[in-house]
């Protein structure tokens, strides 16, 4: 589709009722959409109703957001369409819809209309590059935060979509990072004496589950070289395995080597 406002929206959750509040609340922002309350015959729709987007609960029995990316994504026909998760907003919600292959995640609790504005930005920024209001402005304005607030992946993905260049600072415990975009790709990266792939995914993992640390983004920083090979979904997808690893490895928790 060539204008987000006439994109195609196929929304899977069982809750009836929330699904057409959801429905009324996505074309009221000028989309269609196609509600299905199953996965599974949902996935047979793709190849001839193909959606813009695919808008799916957490919660469902059988096969629920977190399944779909691997099953659209292998189909080169359907590769293309991203996954949008939607869940109750337990504390690692980003994390595990950006682990199982998602592209962005929203909190049903947001209601119908912050939703569809949630799916309209996602698509746009996807389509036309668009910025997020919070990162527009001069280029010594800066988007920052707080990472027990919003874990290290969810900000990297909003970077990313948004198409942003600039810098991204990271501290998190006695980790200090930086990672450099450019038109939403990874392109630098430093933490400590790790430079490129390794040191972005060094940074994530020390991001992980912290207490305190912080990020600041600043617009319109470039780096000088490129180190980073690797796409951000890549890089994050491998840091939350090492993560995964580690914690089978030191079931008691135990500081990173």
């Amino acid at each position: 589709m060539n204008s987000v406002s006439t994109g195609k929206i196929l929304l899977i959750d069982a809750n009836v009722f929330f699904a057409k509040r959801v429905t009324d609340a996505l074309k009221q922002e000028g989309f269609e959409v196609s509600h299905s309350t199953q996965s599974g015959y949902a996935l047979t729709t793709l190849e001839y109703d193909t959606p813009s987007v695919i808008l799916c609960s957490t919660s469902l029995r059988e096969m629920n957001a977190h399944d779909l990316p691997p099953i659209v994504h292998a189909d080169p026909k359907t590769a293309h369409i991203p996954v949008i998760a939607m869940g109750e907003g337990s504390e690692n919600s980003m994390m595990e819809a950006f682990r199982a292959g998602c592209a962005d995640y929203i909190d049903k609790r947001l209601g119908p209309e912050l939703i569809a504005g949630h799916v309209k930005s996602f698509l746009r920024s996807n389509s036309e590059g668009f910025q997020p209001v919070q990162m527009l402005g001069s280029s010594d304005t800066a988007l920052s935060g707080n990472l027990s607030h919003l874990d290290l992946p969810g900000v990297v993905q909003m970077l990313t979509h948004s198409r942003q260049s600039g810098s991204l600072y990271v501290n998190a415990g006695v980790t200090d990072g930086i990672v450099f975009f450019e038109n939403g790709a990874v392109t630098h990266a430093e933490c400590g004496d790790l430079i490129g792939d390794d040191a972005v995914v060094q940074i994530v993992k020390s991001s992980n589950g912290v207490e305190s640390g912080g990020y600041k983004f600043v617009p319109g920083e470039t780096a000088f070289t490129r180190t980073v090979l690797r796409s951000a979904t890549e890089l994050m997808l491998e840091a939350l395995r090492e993560l995964d690893e580690d914690a089978y490895n030191n079931p008691e928790g135990g500081p990173f080597l």
